[in-house]
C-alpha cells in the first residue's frame, strides 16, 4: 500500500524570493471528496493531470494513491464535480538528497507559500533550508484540501 510521510512549513517570504529558483510548473486542483478520513482530488499541470485518492492521518503518514488521467477528462472532472479549487506554482528544490515541493498559492490564497518535504520513514532527518518557517504539519487549517474550501485570503490574519 502506497505511503505518503510529508511534513510541512511555512516559508518565510522575505528569504524565498531571494531565492534563485526553478521554473515552476502551476497547477490547479479540485476536490471530489475531502474529509477526515478520504480525500479525492483532481490536479492538473499544463499537460499532465492525475487523480489522487488520500486516506486518514496516521502521525504524519496516510495512504495515498495517485493514477494519471487524461488531460482532457480532468478539466471536465474540474469544471464539472470539483466545487472547491486551488491555483499555486509549485518549484521543486533538491537539498542534500531530499526533493522540497515549495507551493506558491493564487487566487482565494494569494500570499501564502509552503513547503512539503516526503520522507521515507517518519523519524527521517533533514536539513532545514533557511527560507523554513514554522512547522505546520499537524495543522489541517494548511492542508490543501481544507484551503479550497476555506481559502487563506477569508482567514482573520
Amino acid at each position: 500500500m502506497p505511503k505518503e510521510i510529508e511534513r510541512k512549513f511555512l516559508v518565510r517570504k522575505d528569504l524565498w524570493y531571494a531565492v534563485q529558483k526553478p521554473e515552476g510548473a502551476d497547477f490547479i486542483q479540485g476536490y471530489l471528496v475531502s474529509g477526515a478520513n478520504l480525500t479525492i482530488r483532481v490536479r492538473v499541470s499544463s499537460s499532465n493531470a492525475w487523480l489522487t485518492i488520500k486516506g486518514p492521518f496516521q502521525n504524519i503518514s496516510r495512504d495515498e494513491y495517485e493514477y494519471p488521467i487524461p488531460a482532457q477528462d480532468a478539466m471536465e472532472i474540474l469544471s464539472g464535480y470539483a466545487g472547491n479549487k486551488i491555483e499555486k506554482t509549485r518549484y521543486r528544490i533538491r537539498i542534500e538528497g531530499h526533493i522540497w515541493e515549495v507551493d506558491e498559492f493564487f487566487g482565494d490564497n494569494e500570499g501564502l507559500i509552503i513547503a512539503e518535504i516526503e520522507l521515507k520513514s517518519e523519524d527521517e532527518g533533514f536539513r532545514h533550508p533557511p527560507w523554513l518557517g514554522e512547522e505546520v504539519t499537524a495543522n489541517h487549517r494548511y492542508n490543501n484540501a481544507h484551503l479550497a474550501e476555506h481559502p487563506f485570503g477569508s482567514w482573520k490574519h
